[in-house]
Order: C-alpha cells, then structure tokens, then sequence
C-alpha cells in the first residue's frame, strides 16, 4: 500500500476520533511524506499545528497507523515547507501587493481602522484552552481569503476572541498597509445601517462593507432577528467571500445556537471554520496577567501574579484590576508588594498565609476533588464502571488534568486505572462539548476548579 492511500485510510479514521475543529485544523491538509526505519514522518504545514499533534494527538496517530502497517513505529511531525514564489500572496489579487511598511505608521493606520494596535500575536497568551483558535487566526494572517473563510470564532466575555481578530488586522496590515479593512460590532452594524437609510447615504454604507478585503464583525449575534441587518449582511458576505475577501466572526454562541438567525446566513457561517475559544485556565491567567502588567509597566513579583490569576477569572477583569493597582502604586509612590495585592483585592490575612502555603495541584488532587464533590469514592472512578453517575465525573476528571495540568493523556488514563489515550481523549472532547448546553455541568466544573485553584468563588470584578 502506497504512502497516500495509507494515510488516506489513515485520514478516515481520525476524522471519526477527534473533534470536527481539531480535524479540519490540524489534519485535513497533512501528509504522511515517508516510512523509513520504522519511522512514520507526518507533514503539517502549520509550525504551531505540529507541536499541538505531537503533544496531544501522536499516539492516536501512532496506534492508527501501527494497526494498518503491523508495525511498532515511532512517529514524527515536521513543518511542511512552502514552495518559494516571488509573491505569496499572488493566489489571492486581493492581497497580492507588497508595500513598504517601515515607511508607514502601522499603528495610525491600525487605528483609523478601529483596530487595536496593541492586540497582536506577539502579545496573545496561548494554552491549551485557546490554542486551536490562535493558529486557525495564524494561518488566516498568513494565508488571506484561503486557510479559514469565514473563520468564526466563539465563546465567552474576555476569552480572546477579539484579542485575536485585532491581530490578525494588525498582522495583515503590516505586509498591505492600504488593506481595505473594516471593523464593527454587530450592533454597530445594525445602526449604521439605520443610519444610513435615514439620511439617504445607503449606496456608501454597502459600497464601504462589500469592498473591504478584510471584514471584521464582533459580537454578530446582535444582527440576528433583525431582517434588513440580515438581507444586507447577506449580501455583503457574499460580495466579500466572492472578491476574495477574508472575514473574520466573533460571537457569544456557535452559529446553530444564534436564535433567530437566517439559515441562509448560518449555512454561510458554518461553511469556514467555527472555533470554541474556551474560558482561560489558571496557567493561562498568570501568562496574561505578566503580560498586561508589562504592557501598563507595572512590575509584579510572581507570587502576586499567580494570586491575583487565583482570584480574577476574567480576563478583562484582570486588566482593569492592574489599572486599579497602577493608579494606586503611582499616588502613594509605593512597590507592587503580595501584601498590597492581597489588600487591594480584599484577601484576608489567613487566605493570604494559605495562599503562600498552596502547594501545586496534582492530577490526584482532581481526582479526590471530583471525588468529594459528587460523594464517590476515588475507587470507583478508577472501576470499569461504564453508568453515567460513575462516567460523567471521571470525564471532568481528564478535562480539567488536560486543561488545567501540565500532564499527558497517558498521565491522566494511568491514573483512571489504566485507560487509553483514545478514551482520554474522547472524555475531554465530550465534556467540551456539553459544556456549551449544560449550565448544571458548567457549575460544578466550577465549583471544582474554584476547591482546586481558588481561594474565593466569588471574584470581584474590576472593570
């Protein structure tokens, strides 16, 4: 059997193993390029797509191909290289001239656009939670009107969905200053458009929208159940999707969830790549927070870090919390202390001593945490037991050790009686998933997460 129909067989069978998403994002358009001394090397154009498939997705890769091969191999993910071309971008007219952007103020011209010059790759944190969606927006700043079309990504408040938009707006910008990009909420969207038929300047609002090369819409659930937002934004995707045009969505929700919302427009939305950007994890929380406080100049130790991660979850509330703190430092001409974050934040002594005290959590400590909270013994979770009641929590189990902990799935099926990667990974996709529909399973994971990581369930909000 020859290297292509291997691994087309091969394609198959991982289509039906993991997520549609992560399928789309790292599989679909990988090549298995040689098996050479018992050495299977697999080519994915996406740098950041090969580290995410060797880390989470080789032994699934490995046990599919040891099947159709009878063979023990060991598996090698590398970048495919680009053929060089004069032009890159020569694919697509839209974004086939190359200007000189040293000349020119990227960040005035980000601006004009209502793009924010700071929100950049560069400074994007990236774990586990958000990954899939930082390279989908990677590829789509490197391949304009072709990677993802629409790519459409959703989630909660202050996740990073818009974070990552910008980036992508400040990315393109900087290789095609004179891009034609637009940016709007989808509020603004629907008043513009108001606006626009009231002072009889309709023809410049479309001719502004269904010109762009890089459509930006956040938050575009606010258009749904309004019948002209929806006719117009109809015709607008289809102009920009058609010239080449890439455009970018942001919501609250997946497109099968926006209530009222034309089929016309979520069969649209859905022909891209639809990405869940998932609430960020601890580790995650203490990245962004070093981040946004050398961004403000504020110098914080690291143990007031991992506090301050510990009791805001929100991202954007942690912003506005570093604002507090460098508006406070700056009038009473102090140092950013552990003791002054704990006051600010209205820690009390004890939790700040317990704090101090906190040791890491282990994939043991989930273990006895979920445990505890759904009164099973940690024996029975480790069992053969298949029903629900036994099931569902050994599934939080795996979802909060992969997305929490610095473990492997190999880590997390040894200590769930000796599970394999498949099962692992098959519990952490269908927590996920239920995660978007099931408010009672959204609080208890938070419950959970709050006894592991957290001294208070009830952060404040700083904004």
């Amino acid at each position: 059997m020859d290297t292509t129909t291997l691994w087309r067989i091969v394609l198959n069978e991982l289509e039906l193993s993991v997520s549609k998403t992560v399928f789309k994002t790292i599989f679909s358009k990988s090549k298995l390029l040689s098996i050479q001394n018992s050495v299977a090397s697999i080519g994915i154009a996406n740098p950041i797509m090969v580290n995410i498939a060797e880390a989470k997705y080789s032994h699934l890769v490995k046990s599919i191909l040891d099947h159709h091969t009878q063979k023990d191999l060991s598996i090698v993910f590398t970048v495919i290289k680009k053929e060089e071309s004069k032009d890159t971008d020569q694919s697509l007219p839209l974004f086939s001239q190359t200007e000189k952007p040293q000349l020119i103020d990227i960040a005035s011209i980000a601006k004009k656009h209502h793009i924010r010059p700071d929100a950049t790759f560069e400074n994007f944190a990236v774990s586990p939670t958000n990954q899939i969606a930082y390279a989908a927006a990677t590829a789509v700043a490197n391949s304009p009107g072709t990677a993802y079309n629409p790519l459409f990504l959703y989630g909660g408040v202050g996740v990073g969905k818009t974070h990552l938009m910008h980036a992508v707006g400040n990315a393109l910008l900087k290789k095609h200053p004179t891009l034609r990009v637009v940016y709007a909420m989808g509020e603004e969207f629907l008043n513009q458009i108001v606006e626009a038929i009231q002072t009889k300047t309709a023809r410049q609002f479309k001719q502004r929208y269904r010109r762009s090369q890089l459509l930006l819409i956040d938050d575009v659930q606010f258009i749904a159940g309004k019948q002209t937002a929806q006719e117009e934004f109809f015709h607008t995707f289809n102009e920009v999707h058609r010239e080449g045009g890439q455009i970018i969505l942001t919501s609250d929700r997946p497109p099968s969830e926006i209530a009222r919302l034309e089929d016309r427009l979520r069969s649209r939305f859905e022909g891209g790549l639809i990405v869940d950007v998932a609430p960020p994890d601890f580790e995650l929380r203490v990245a962004i927070t070093n981040i946004k406080a050398n961004t403000l100049g504020v110098d914080i130790p690291n143990e007031a870090a991992h506090m301050i991660a510990s009791i805001i979850t929100d991202t954007r509330a942690i912003e506005g919390f570093l604002r507090k703190l460098l508006n406070h430092i700056t009038a009473h001409k102090t140092n950013v202390t552990q003791e002054l974050i704990a006051n600010l934040l209205n820690i009390s002594t004890t939790q700040t001593r317990s704090f101090q005290k906190q040791k890491r959590v282990t994939p043991l400590d989930v273990l006895e945490a979920v445990a505890k909270y759904f009164n099973i013994k940690p024996m029975h979770l480790k069992g053969p037991k298949r029903d629900r009641p036994i099931a569902r929590p050994r599934q939080l189990i795996m979802y909060i050790c992969m997305t929490e902990l610095d473990v492997t799935l190999d880590d997390v099926g040894g200590l769930l009686g000796g599970r394999d990667h498949t099962t692992v990974m098959h519990g952490v996709d269908k927590i996920r998933e239920d995660l978007q529909v099931n408010q009672q399973l959204r609080t208890a994971l938070e419950d959970i997460k709050a006894s592991l990581f957290s001294l208070s369930t009830n952060p404040q909000s700083y904004q």
